[in-house]
Formats: structure tokens, C-alpha cells, sequence
């Protein structure tokens, strides 16, 4: 294995990650930390009701504006039949959920592959607990969003459960999520 990641690294690409563009990337920070200064981006529009839309397309990294974007990313955010939405698309709450997956796997993908640890699978199941009361203004006790974020992450790896727990929890929505909240996170291997 540890022969087959060094291959692979030497190619430049471990978990379908450019090794040699991350390590680029870390080595612009060393030589000036203003290059790690990032800013993401969106813009949202209300159309109707629960439904709004979202354009994603600037953002600022590696001390430049970037113009790599041709044209914007447009998500649409909705509101079930229940919360008198129509159901188009997800609710933010459920954003959310998806964000903090995608960040958790992809990060951990990241952080392995510039390690040379291969990774065969990822799978996530993440759940938000919420009282709507809160929400709705009917218990000022109550939180406005999730009072409970659980994650369960399934990684096919020869890598142990702790460097994979580890890996995965440099993720940057994790850290916006566990200060405000509880986070309830499992990580199995398969």
C-alpha cells in the first residue's frame, strides 16, 4: 500500500486530488499568510413564498479575484408542503445537512491524499434535529434552528478510525457547525 501511494503521488493525483496543486497551494501560504485569506460568496433573490434562488459565481483566494468562473452556479432553496412551501427544492435547513457532508468527505479526501492514504469509498448519513417552535416564535426557550446535528460516516480505508476521524474533522463547516451547536459525529470502517 504505502509503495502504491507513493506511486500515486509521484503522479500527482491520490483520491482523485492534485496533490501537487494543494501542495502548491500550502506552499504560497508558508512563504505569505495573506495567501490563506479567503472569501466565498452568494447572492440570493426571493421568487415566491419558501422559494428563493441563490447565484454563486466570485469569490476571492490566493490574494486575487477570482475570474476562473465563467458563469454563476444558481441553487434554488424551497419549503415543504407542511412549512407551505411547494417543494422544489430543498430547504436551507437541508443545505445545511448537505454542506457539512460534503465538506466533511471532502475534506477528509483532501488531508488523505496529501497524507498518500488511498481512500475506496465514503458514505454519509447526516441528520438535523429541530423544534420548530422556536422557529415560529412560540417558546422563546426554544432554538431557532438544529439543537442536534448527528453524523455517520462509513469509510472503505486501511487507514484506522482515528486518522480518518482526524482527517475528516479539519473540515471547515464542521467548525462552523460544532461551535454553534452540538455535533454528534461517528466515523465506521468497512
Amino acid at each position: 500500500m504505502e509503495t502504491q501511494a507513493l506511486v500515486k503521488q509521484q503522479n500527482n493525483t491520490v483520491n482523485g486530488v492534485d496533490v501537487s496543486q494543494i501542495m502548491m497551494v500550502i506552499g504560497h501560504i508558508e512563504a505569505d499568510p495573506t495567501y490563506a485569506q479567503f472569501q466565498w460568496r452568494a447572492t440570493n433573490q426571493w421568487i415566491d413564498g419558501g422559494l428563493s434562488r441563490s447565484s454563486i459565481k466570485g469569490f476571492f483566494a490566493g490574494n486575487a479575484e477570482d475570474a476562473t468562473r465563467s458563469q454563476a452556479f444558481t441553487i434554488d432553496a424551497d419549503e415543504p408542503g407542511i412549512a407551505a412551501g411547494t417543494d422544489t427544492a430543498p430547504n436551507p435547513m437541508e443545505y445545511i445537512l448537505h454542506g457539512l457532508a460534503s465538506c466533511l468527505t471532502g475534506t477528509l479526501a483532501y488531508h488523505a491524499a496529501v497524507r498518500g492514504i488511498e481512500i475506496e469509498e465514503v458514505e454519509s448519513s447526516v441528520t438535523g434535529d429541530m423544534d420548530v417552535q422556536g422557529l415560529f416564535g412560540l417558546s422563546e426557550s426554544v432554538r431557532k434552528g438544529f439543537n442536534k446535528v448527528a453524523v455517520d460516516m462509513r469509510v472503505k480505508s486501511d487507514s484506522s478510525v482515528e486518522e480518518l476521524t482526524e482527517m475528516a474533522l479539519f473540515s471547515p463547516v464542521y467548525d462552523i457547525i460544532s461551535n454553534s451547536l452540538p455535533v454528534d459525529f461517528t466515523l465506521t470502517t468497512d
